[in-house]
């Protein structure tokens, strides 16, 4: 304890911030000039993905995630009932996104049994909603202080997390502000941010120069691709005001809370770190933004190894660091592991937004169709990025708000903008079939991926409006709303784990 109370108070001194700026600028200049001569450049396109996901009990309540998936090949987040799900990085052909899906299979399954002998299950979704026996606020609130530094109990015990709440903390006066439809409460600690979880798809570009291109045309993209995979409609009830009306939370809550919840828990600079990136310009653009934005709870790297820095990764270690804390919807990796025999020199777009599906395959669509539509919309020349950054920006939130019954904003191959949804989501799937066909997959394995996808645009069913539909039903019987979301909540993680489709249920 005494030396995370210690590793919390240098990274929060002047000190710290003065050598740590000092190292992320000199990082920043060779990362500069790697851009413009093509030492970050590689021979093809690659992809990648991570996966989150919580732990239940077996009455479906939130639970401890067992050491044994960790050791199992899962990896901790913030929460202690969280997991990520890591592949290692493939080519951008029909192998390599087979090999993906595959790799993200296994390795759940590996983390998931291994949960087993600890009583746990592990679920795909994007916003627990059981709390644990002791109720969520009690559970999200505990925190000791130990020497005027703050530890959330049910935090994983790592310094950079703690010195990451207590930045918070200190920018928050002690009380983090909270307000959607049917909730408006303070929690005394960023765990509150683990509620949800979500799914990052990694793309990687080939040239530094065509960098640009790609990031914007996917900014774009944003608003859509959120309307299509929405899954977090609820809370766990017993955060909700008492005596909150439940038609008014049906009729007013937000289908993707997860946007909500991240951006509240941390926005708390005097320049909001998370939300829609702006364009760039040149690809130096992408070192520029992380150089400028917010700093926020530094740590130097020899607080966390000795070990020296030959490896692209340890040699560019603060600027990596300052980098986590850029939380924008969509980020720029620089580095990372190799693809296949390659080298750990790469720029990646790293996908923010997208929550947690109900299955694996939902997860391994979601992936194929992002990857496919950015490189399809570059491929294709086509007109997307004539669309305005406001309007990309206000159909991100519109989505987040109302999924597919939002206003999106598109602009067609011909060069017409809509907002008509199923003329936009058409031309989004023909442009996605269309970067997945440039990167050598075959018409039958798209056709299995992005199927179940459209489906949802035919059927105006996303897992949010399946969510919100159950308790919906449950309410007019006659249920409370905590009645109604538990057992909506029991039903989708049963659902999630007999069925191989999220299309099954529809």
């Amino acid at each position: 304890m005494s030396e995370s109370v210690d590793l919390v108070e240098r990274s929060l001194s002047n000190d710290t911030e003065t050598q740590f700026l000092d190292r992320v600028n000199r990082q920043a200049d060779r990362l500069r000039e790697a851009l413009r001569n093509g030492s970050l450049d590689n021979p093809g396109f690659g992809v990648g993905l991570e996966m989150e996901v919580y732990g239940v009990d077996p009455d479906c309540r939130l639970a401890t995630v067992p050491d044994a998936s960790y050791e199992a090949g899962a990896t901790k987040e913030l929460g202690v009932h969280n997991a990520e799900i890591n592949t290692d990085p493939d080519p951008l052909t029909e192998s390599g996104l087979e090999t993906q899906a595959e790799r993200i299979a296994t390795q759940f399954d590996a983390a998931d049994d291994a949960a087993a002998t600890g009583d746990c299950q592990l679920v795909t979704d994007a916003m627990w909603t059981v709390p644990p026996e002791e109720g969520s606020e009690a559970y999200l609130g505990a925190t000791e202080t130990h020497d005027g530094v703050v530890f959330a109990e049910n935090m994983r015990a790592d310094p950079r997390y703690t010195a990451l709440d207590n930045e918070t903390l200190r920018l928050t006066d002690g009380a983090i502000q909270f307000d959607v439809p049917g909730i408006d409460r303070t929690f005394p600690s960023i765990l509150f941010e683990s509620l949800a979880t979500s799914i990052q798809p990694h793309l990687q570009i080939p040239t530094a120069e065509r960098f640009p291109e790609y990031y914007n045309a996917a900014i774009r993209t944003l608003g859509p691709v959120l309307a299509l995979s929405t899954n977090s409609p609820f809370l766990p009830p017993d955060l909700y005001s008492e005596g909150a009306d439940p038609q008014a939370v049906l009729d007013q809550t937000h289908h993707e809370l997860r946007i909500a919840v991240f951006e509240q828990s941390m926005n708390v600079t005097s320049s909001p770190k998370v939300r829609v990136p702006r364009d760039i310009d040149e690809p130096e653009d992408v070192v520029d933004r992380i150089v400028e934005d917010d700093l926020f709870a530094p740590f130097l790297r020899e607080w966390i190894t000795d070990e020296p820095r030959d490896s692209f990764a340890e040699e560019f270690w603060e600027f990596a660091y300052k980098r986590s804390t850029y939380w924008r919807w969509l980020r720029c990796v620089i580095g990372g592991d190799p693809v296949g025999d390659g080298d750990e020199r790469s720029l990646r777009i790293e996908y923010r937004p997208i929550p947690t599906q109900p299955t694996l395959e939902g997860v391994v669509s979601m992936q194929w169709l992002t990857v496919g539509l950015i490189r399809g919309l570059v491929e294709r020349e086509h007109p997307l990025t004539d669309l305005s950054w406001d309007l990309a920006e206000t159909s991100f939130y519109n989505a987040a708000r109302e999924s597919l019954s939002g206003t999106l904003h598109w602009m067609t191959a011909d060069g017409e903008r809509t907002t008509d949804t199923d003329l936009l989501f058409d031309d989004l799937f023909e442009t996605a079939r269309a970067g997945l066909a440039a990167a050598g997959v075959g018409e039958t394995a798209i056709d299995d991926r992005l199927q179940p996808l459209e489906r949802r645009v035919e059927t105006r069913t996303t897992p949010s409006s399946w969510k919100r539909e159950r308790v919906r039903e449950r309410v007019q019987a006659g249920d409370d709303l905590s009645t109604a979301i538990t057992a909506m909540q029991r039903q989708y993680v049963e659902q999630s784990r007999s069925t191989d489709s999220f299309a099954e249920w529809l």
